[in-house]
């Protein structure tokens, strides 16, 4: 899975992603994907809203559960 994810997300979120539940959603998407499951959004774009908002300029963050699960619908 290549994923993009900004500098400044990736140094704050880096000790979340050694978690053993975060390693257990990564196994979970990679066994999927092994087996042939369409999974949205695709792999490179999961983390796209850290990729394209730098964390020095967030002011607020809204989180949700909706979703989405269809090409070209909105998420991330």
């Amino acid at each position: 899975m290549d994923v993009k994810i900004e500098p400044g997300w990736k140094e704050v979120l880096k000790d979340e992603f050694s978690k053993p539940y975060f390693l257990q959603i990564v196994h979970h998407l990679k066994t999927e994907k092994s087996q042939n499951k369409i999974i949205y959004p695709p792999g490179s774009l999961i983390f796209n809203a850290f990729d394209k908002t730098p964390i020095d300029k967030v002011k607020v963050v809204i989180l949700g559960q909706d979703p989405y699960h269809g090409p070209g619908q909105a998420h991330g």
